[in-house]
């Protein structure tokens, strides 16, 4: 399969071909499988962080303590590796200056 070019904002997890406004963050190089795999990663950690959001209302579990927020880092690191493993040069520089490759996976 040919890699397509592709925009990647973390925060919101779009996934893009087309470069719009601010949703260039980082460039990767991807196939089909590839970015399944991201938005999987994505998608699992959107699930971690809406459990964690209701964790939140409950003042007698520590953040520390809490599974999900647990999973939702572990879910983001694993996003960030794939876009650092498909990213452009700039991407991987950036990534590997952020340090999270190192801290949680």
């Amino acid at each position: 399969m040919e890699k397509q070019k592709y925009y990647v904002q973390m925060g919101s997890g779009e996934i893009s071909r087309v470069k719009y406004h601010n949703n260039d963050e980082f460039v990767i190089y991807a196939t089909e499988q590839e970015i399944v795999q991201l938005r999987e990663a994505f998608d699992e950690a959107n699930a971690s962080g809406i459990r964690s959001f209701f964790r939140a209302h409950i003042p007698a579990v520590p953040y520390h303590n809490d599974a999900a927020n647990d999973e939702y880092d572990s879910d983001m690191a694993r996003a960030f590796k794939l876009v650092h493993d498909l990213g452009d040069e700039k991407t991987k520089a950036h990534i590997q200056k952020m340090g999270i490759l190192n801290t949680y996976l």
